[in-house]
């Protein structure tokens, strides 16, 4: 056995690293290379771009829950950190630890579902559409609650993992909604006058979006770039329905009331934690640090 098959960890033991764990590599890499395909088709490189997919279904100005075009700016930074985390997961330090053999195969879903989304959109299946970034969600979730449940060390690992994969979360979250109401009106009327039903639809989900952030930051110890991933969706979302159609001012301001909740409830999580020791999880493994120090900035 070469010294490179075994990985000293924070208890002091030596963790092999397994063929299991070279194959959860691989798979994460391939996962992303094709997720890099997928976002070179979304991004018109070499299909049409999204917001001109399904016809037009997906342009900012196509629902009362469509974020302004510059919110979808965050998919760089998402796809930066994405791209930042395969390269990250073959260090020897992290190949064979509890933290990167729980969430790794969640990891290469999630990519996998981002360009199953795309290449769905591009074939004009809306309702489908729907069902995938659901399943994108909900892949997400997990990712980032066993990541909560094991704490990473190290900078590094809070920003390219912790922080992609919050905010990918956050955003999500988001887009989930916009989708849900691409399809609503795909054969409704064309916008311009929305009507008080549709308004009051919009701010139904704004609310939902309010309470799936506020349980995100609960159950996920308040973690910032999920927060402020959320924020800057509902924030885009009150720039488009202030500044181009269709107009709504009670969308408007119901989103950007919406933005604050979610920060304010993650700030009061994150006093609740930092406040109160944490035990170790029992689940965690041998890897898992119990919380001590400065908050973390994840």
């Amino acid at each position: 056995m070469t010294p490179s098959s075994f990985r000293e960890n924070g208890a002091g033991r030596s963790a092999r690293v397994t063929r299991a764990d070279r194959l959860r590599q691989v798979g994460v890499t391939v996962s992303g290379l094709l997720c890099v395909t997928g976002t070179l088709v979304g991004f018109g490189v070499i299909g049409t771009p999204v917001e001109a997919s399904a016809g037009g279904a997906f342009a900012d100005n196509a629902t009362l829950l469509a974020p302004a075009g510059p919110a979808f700016s965050i998919w760089s930074l998402i796809y930066l950190g994405l791209g930042a985390y395969v390269l990250w997961q073959w260090r020897p330090a992290v190949a064979s630890s509890t933290r990167h053999r729980r969430t790794g195969w969640l990891a290469a879903a999630s990519m996998l579902l981002n360009a199953a989304w795309i290449l769905v959109t591009q074939r004009g299946w809306l309702l489908l559409s729907v069902v995938v970034i659901l399943a994108l969600v909900i892949v997400l979730g997990l990712l980032v609650r066993e990541l909560t449940r094991h704490p990473g060390a190290g900078e590094g690992e809070e920003v390219i993992v912790d922080g992609t994969f919050g905010a990918y979360l956050g955003w999500v979250c988001v887009a989930v909604c916009a989708n849900i109401a691409a399809v609503m009106s795909a054969d409704g009327p064309a916008p311009g006058e929305p009507d008080v039903g549709s308004q009051v639809i919009a701010v139904a989900v704004l609310v939902a979006v309010t309470a799936l952030g506020a349980f995100l930051a609960w159950v996920l110890d308040g973690r910032l770039a999920t927060a402020a991933a959320i924020a800057w969706g509902l924030a885009w979302i009150a720039v488009g329905r202030s500044t181009d159609e269709p107009r709504s001012t009670v969308v408007a301001t119901t989103a950007v009331l919406a933005a604050v909740a979610v920060l304010v409830a993650t700030i009061v999580a994150r006093r609740r934690l930092h406040g109160t020791p944490r035990s170790p999880d029992p689940a965690a493994g041998s890897d898992q640090q119990p919380a001590s120090g400065p908050p973390d900035a994840r």
